[in-house]
C-alpha cells in the first residue's frame, strides 16, 4: 500500500530546513504523497528512508519500454482510472501479426504490408508500432528463421510470441540487441522464460487465466530478475476480459497492489477485419496497454489507431497547430488571406477547403491555445488584437500588395474593429467551410 503523508513524514529529517522549497518538512511529505513533489528535492533524506521513499513514491504502474531507436516504444505508467482526472501516458501500441509458417514472398510481402500501416492525421503521425513474429508452426528452428528475417525486413519494435522456452531461446538470440518484447510465460515455464528474458535484457509477458494466478506469476517473474512485466489475460470472454481489465487497473491504480502494477496486452485475431477492428477498439477503451492484431487492411487499422489518438490526447491539451502563416499551393502578392485558430481539427478542415477551391490562398493562423474559432471568441482569445498581432508577427502586409482580410463567418461581429485595428478591409466569409471553396472562386478576383 502507499504511504500516507503521515508515514512519510515519520522517515523525513524533520529539519523544516526549507532546502526542498516546501516551508516545513510535514508540507513536503504531503506533497509527496499527493506526487506532487519528487523524493530528490529533499538533500537530508537518510538512504535507510530513502529507499523505502522510493518504492512508495514509485509509479503504481511501471513503464515498460520494448524497441530500439526511434522505433522504441513504452506501454505503462499510467496513473489514473479516467483520463479527465489527469491524462493516460502511454497511448496503446498496436501490433500487426506475422507467422513464421509463410516463407519467401508470402513473408515479404506480409512485413511490407505492415511496414504500410503509416498514416497522417491531424498534422500528426499515426501507425502500427510494432510487429508480433508468432510462432504458429510450433518449431524453434521455423521460429528464429523467421525472427531473424522480421528483424532484417522493418524496423518496427518486435514481440515475439510462442509459448516455448526452447523456441523462444532461438527467436531472443536472433533479434539480439532489438530488445523485444517476449511473449509469453506460464507457469510452466516461468523459470525458463524468466531466464531468457533477463539474459537478453528484454520484457517479459506473463499468461494466466485469472487475475489471482497472473498476481501470483509476476511475483515469480520479478524474484527471477526481471522487473519489465506486460499481464495477458488468457481463455476468457471478451466480456470477462474488459471486466477483469477493469479489475486490474483499480487494483494497481487505486489500491497499489504492485503484483498487478503492469501494462496489459491482449491478442485479437478471430473473425473477420470488422470484427477486429470492433474488439480492438473496445480494448483500447478499457485499458489494453499493447494490441495485437492479425488483420493488415488499412481500413480496418485506421479507425483503431484514431480510437487510440483519440483516447491519449491530453484532455487538457487540445491538439494545435503551429501559429504561422501557410502557404496553399503556390500563392503570390495577388493571393488571397484569411485566417482561422490553431485548433488542429479547425485548421485542416480550412486547408483542405482552399486546397479544394484551388484558389493558391496564405492561412494565417492564431495561436488561440488550441481552441476552436466560436469557443476562441467566446472566452476572448480571439478578438481584433489577437488577429492583429498574428499579422504583424508573420510580416503578412509584406505577402500581399492589396490590403483585404476573409474572416471566418461566425465572427462576423469582429469585423468592424478589427478593420479598425489593422486598416484592412475585412470581407466575411462563409459561416460553414464547406462552402470556402465557392467562395473563394466567385468572390476573390
Amino acid at each position: 500500500m502507499a504511504l500516507t503523508g503521515l508515514d512519510i513524514f515519520k522517515l523525513l529529517p524533520k529539519t523544516n530546513c526549507k532546502k526542498c522549497g516546501m516551508p516545513t518538512c510535514l508540507a513536503f511529505a504531503m506533497a509527496l504523497a499527493q506526487k506532487r513533489a519528487k523524493l530528490d528535492d529533499c538533500p537530508d533524506v537518510s538512504d535507510e528512508a530513502k529507499n523505502k521513499l522510493a518504492a512508495a513514491a514509485a509509479p503504481p504502474m511501471r513503464k515498460v519500454v520494448f524497441g530500439s531507436g526511434d522505433n522504441q516504444v513504452q506501454t505503462g505508467q499510467e496513473t489514473v482510472l479516467f483520463r479527465h482526472e489527469e491524462k493516460f501516458h502511454s497511448p496503446t501500441i498496436l501490433a500487426a501479426r506475422v507467422s513464421d509458417k509463410l516463407t519467401g514472398d508470402d513473408f515479404k510481402q506480409r512485413i511490407e504490408a505492415v511496414n504500410a500501416l503509416q498514416f497522417e492525421r491531424v498534422g500528426e503521425k499515426i501507425g502500427i508500432k510494432a510487429l508480433a513474429v508468432v510462432n504458429d508452426s510450433g518449431s524453434a528452428k521455423s521460429f528464429a528463421s523467421a525472427c531473424s528475417a522480421a528483424k532484417e525486413a522493418s524496423d518496427l519494435a518486435l514481440v515475439l510470441v510462442t509459448d516455448s522456452a526452447d523456441a523462444m531461446a532461438g527467436g531472443a538470440a536472433a533479434v539480439k540487441g532489438r530488445v523485444s518484447l517476449l511473449a509469453s510465460a506460464t507457469v510452466e515455464t516461468v523459470e525458463a522464460m524468466a531466464k531468457i528474458a533477463k539474459d537478453n535484457g528484454c520484457p517479459l509477458v506473463a499468461k494466466a487465466g485469472s487475475i489471482e494466478a497472473l498476481a501470483d506469476l509476476s511475483e515469480k517473474i520479478k524474484a527471477a530478475g526481471v522487473e519489465d512485466i506486460v499481464l495477458n489475460l488468457e481463455g476468457l470472454s471478451r466480456q470477462e476480459q474488459m471486466y477483469n481489465a477493469s479489475r486490474m487497473r483499480v487494483l494497481s491504480l487505486k489500491k497499489v497492489f504492485r503484483p498487478l502494477g503492469y501494462p496489459t496486452i491482449s491478442f485479437v485475431s478471430e473473425g473477420d477485419a470488422d470484427t477486429q477492428m470492433a474488439a480492438a477498439i473496445s480494448l483500447i477503451c478499457k485499458y489494453s496497454g499493447i494490441i495485437v492484431i492479425d488483420t493488415v487492411e488499412p481500413w480496418a487499422v485506421l479507425p483503431m489507431l484514431t480510437a487510440v489518438m483519440n483516447i491519449f490526447t491530453d484532455p487538457q491539451k487540445p491538439v494545435q497547430v503551429e501559429p504561422k502563416v501557410y502557404r496553399i499551393g503556390e500563392p503570390n502578392e495577388n493571393s488571397p488571406v484569411m485566417f482561422t485558430t490553431n485548433f488542429s481539427l479547425t485548421y485542416y478542415t480550412v486547408e483542405s477547403d482552399v486546397e479544394a477551391s484551388r484558389v493558391p490562398s496564405y492561412i494565417l493562423v492564431v495561436d488561440t491555445e488550441g481552441t476552436s474559432v466560436l469557443t476562441a471568441y467566446s472566452g476572448d482569445k480571439l478578438n481584433e488584437k489577437t488577429v492583429a498581432d498574428a499579422m504583424t508577427k508573420f510580416d503578412v502586409e509584406k505577402l500581399v500588395k492589396h490590403r483585404k482580410l476573409i474572416i471566418p463567418g461566425y465572427v462576423a461581429v469582429m469585423s468592424g474593429k478589427l478593420e479598425e485595428a489593422t486598416n484592412w478591409e475585412i470581407m466575411v466569409g462563409p459561416r460553414e467551410c464547406s462552402m470556402l471553396p465557392k467562395y473563394l472562386q466567385e468572390m476573390w478576383n
